[in-house]
């Protein structure tokens, strides 16, 4: 489920700056995103909820956004619905629009953003209308193999959560998402996590990263 917290904005939050030097605002207040990248069956899902429970940032999955959409019987989730069982990549301008929402009306001012950008045109989109720069990209890097089996050892009555179909998600992801990383990784804003390991070693790895961004307030 979406992971969603609202807690005290944290004025003293490290933010990212544009490249024109002004901070990351949205609905007037400064915010710091983080998009949270990786493979099917990489894992991240569990380590965005250990960063939400003990460093208090809002997770926001892109797939959980639209799966609501579509739950919701509109128009618009019908259309989202169609695209998704053809293996295709929602239009960006829809998931944007989504994420832009939930982040305005959150309390909060920190946030993950989970599955996205999932290709080059979500990355522009994000960037031109919400006009954000993520303070890194979280990338939780794991093998192919490792990945299948873990989807498929899983029992949690997703639809797409077949051989074939997790074969061509990883193909997605390597076709439209790698490039997305190696974009942010020339600047400098890729953290990359060795996620083939358990999860209890993984989150520690994370929390070096998330350290200066403060634990969760009491």
């Amino acid at each position: 489920m979406l992971a969603a917290m609202s807690t005290a904005v944290d004025a003293s939050l490290p933010v990212a700056e544009q490249e024109d030097g002004t901070a990351n605002m949205l609905g007037g207040k400064k915010v710091a995103v983080v998009f949270v990248l990786g493979g099917p069956g990489s894992g991240k899902g569990t380590q965005c909820s250990n960063i939400v429970e003990h460093f208090g940032f809002t997770h926001l999955s892109a797939g959980e956004l639209l799966r609501s959409e579509i739950k919701s019987g509109s128009e618009n989730g019908t259309m989202i619905d169609s695209i998704i069982k053809e293996g295709k990549i929602v239009p960006s301008e829809i998931t944007v629009k989504l994420l832009q929402e939930a982040m305005i009306k959150s309390e909060n001012n920190k946030f993950l953003i989970d599955g996205f950008p999932r290709n080059q045109e979500n990355r522009l989109s994000f960037e031109n209308v919400i006009k954000i720069a993520p303070e890194f990209v979280l990338f939780f890097d794991c093998s192919e193999e490792e990945m299948v089996r873990r989807l498929l050892g899983r029992n949690q009555g997703r639809a797409d959560d077949n051989i074939e179909t997790i074969r061509k998600r990883f193909r997605v992801f390597e076709e439209s998402s790698l490039p997305v990383v190696q974009y942010y990784d020339s600047k400098g804003k890729v953290k990359k996590i060795n996620a083939a390991k358990p999860i209890p070693e993984v989150f520690e790895d994370v929390k070096t990263i998330f350290q200066p961004y403060g634990s969760k307030a009491a």
